[in-house]
């Protein structure tokens, strides 16, 4: 059976997801992999068959989208024509990870697209804020259209979704708790970040940001540009976390019994629905990210013992037997 393995590669959850599951589905079947978009800091390191802009969105740096970055950096009829033009055909089956060009694809060309995403959990049975705007659920259902599939989520909320997979390298880490604070908010420029984590200067911090070419430092503030090898071995000897409330980062702080604090980028409401789920498990939830933080941060930051009702283990067979199971055909 050929399966075109899709994600974008606007977060690097999606990349993340994909370095363990491709090999896995490999064991099953033949797998091409497509990829989209060009905001993720990390490598997939496994061969990429097809590779499109896709649909890419700008990192501003007040705490949002750059919207008017990310619409010239869009072109309407490139996405037409790259939707048009992507070889779903050639395939028994796609599994998409977020991905918009396939799902419109097979979508136009009645091809079975099914999910492995987090995303697609946020349209079951999952913690949702409060006012949510109707047609959030509407973006979240229609930017990569399905017919089926799973979705991963910090808790298994229903028989389709199962618990973030975490990458092996997470896995092996022994975490310790070291005396400093760990840092990646990328829709908020360092700057900005440095003149309000000064203000808590009994604390160390080490912020990983988009916005610097090169590593510097501001009295109690380190600052350094993304580096994923550095940003793990931090993750596992830091105290505390302070991210926005995408999935991947969180997931692994959670793993690593990390003090967590998220910060949901505005107008993003998949990280706004990631936001309710945590808050839930007991993680705080900063709104804004000012000076006006500065107390609540700090707070945080003394707290103690602190512990979640989060519990996980390394379950990518489950979400892989799902898979097979319903939607693969093999010879065994």
């Amino acid at each position: 059976m050929n399966i075109l393995y899709a994600l974008q590669a606007t977060g690097n959850g999606h990349i993340c997801r994909a370095q363990k599951i491709i090999p896995e589905l490999k064991k099953y079947c033949n797998v091409h992999v497509l990829i989209s978009g060009s905001e993720s800091d990390i490598n997939l390191g496994l061969k990429v068959d097809y590779s499109y802009h896709g649909f890419s969105y700008v990192f501003g740096k007040t705490g949002g989208i750059d919207w008017i970055k990310s619409i010239l950096r869009n072109n309407l009829f490139r996405l037409l024509r790259e939707i048009r033009n992507v070889p779903v055909q050639k395939y028994d089956l796609v599994i998409n990870d977020f991905e918009p060009l396939t799902a419109w694809a097979c979508k136009r060309r009645k091809i079975k697209c099914i999910a492995m995403s987090h995303q697609y959990a946020l349209l079951l049975n999952t913690p949702k804020p409060k006012n949510t705007p109707i047609y959030a659920n509407w973006i979240l259902k229609n930017y990569a259209p399905v017919s089926d599939g799973i979705g991963f989520h910090f808790k298994k909320y229903s028989k389709k979704t199962f618990l973030p997979i975490i990458r092996n390298s997470i896995l092996d880490k022994s975490p310790v708790n070291q005396n400093f604070f760990v840092v990646y908010l990328p829709a908020i420029c360092d700057k900005k970040i440095s003149n309000v984590l000064r203000k808590i200067c009994k604390n160390k911090w080490f912020v990983f940001s988009k916005h610097c070419d090169k590593p510097y430092r501001i009295e109690n503030v380190n600052v350094f540009p993304p580096s994923d090898t550095e940003f793990q071995n931090l993750l596992s000897k830091c105290e505390g976390v302070l991210c926005g409330a995408g999935f991947e980062t969180p997931s692994e702080a959670l793993y690593l019994g990390k003090k967590l604090m998220v910060v949901p980028m505005k107008n993003q409401f998949e990280q706004h629905y990631n936001a309710e789920a945590l808050r839930e498990l007991g993680v705080h939830v900063l709104k804004n990210f000012s000076k006006n933080s500065v107390k609540t941060l700090q707070k945080w930051c003394d707290e103690k013992n602190t512990s979640y009702d989060y519990k996980i283990a390394d379950e990518i067979q489950a979400p892989i037997n799902h898979i097979v199971k319903n939607f693969i055909k093999t010879d065994n």
